[in-house]
């Protein structure tokens, strides 16, 4: 049964950093790609940042030079960091997987998701 579970969400003030955390049980991450998604409330669910098995990157207009994503395979986990956080980035934070044989980045492509976790920035 593959599950991905999200961890290090809170709230912040504008300019903290956090590190969201996404550990995958029950499949081996070096064959997927990975994203992270974020949902803020009445909003719909948008892309933040993807990483491919190979380990390139690529980040959405929003939260490029702000969003570092990553990978650790042996620990079959995947991370977000993010820098210089405002209030606009509060929202709940996805952890999605897909195949890396499909192609792009949009929330269709993704097989699996995490519940999320809360990220809320007061001014």
């Amino acid at each position: 049964q593959v599950q991905l579970v999200e961890s290090g969400g809170g709230l912040v003030q504008a300019g903290d950093s956090l590190r969201l955390s996404c550990t995958i049980g029950g499949r081996t991450l070096s064959a997927y790609d990975m994203g992270w998604f974020r949902q803020a409330p009445g909003k719909e669910r948008s892309f933040v940042a993807g990483i491919w098995s190979g380990g390139s990157t690529y980040y959405g207009d929003s939260v490029k030079g702000r969003v570092t994503i990553s990978r650790d395979n042996a620990k079959n986990m995947v991370f977000l960091q993010m820098i210089s956080l405002r209030p606009e980035d509060t929202a709940v934070y996805y952890c999605a997987m897909k195949s890396r044989l499909r192609v792009g980045w949009e929330r269709q492509a993704f097989d699996y998701w995490g519940q999320g976790t809360q990220v809320t920035v007061s001014s």
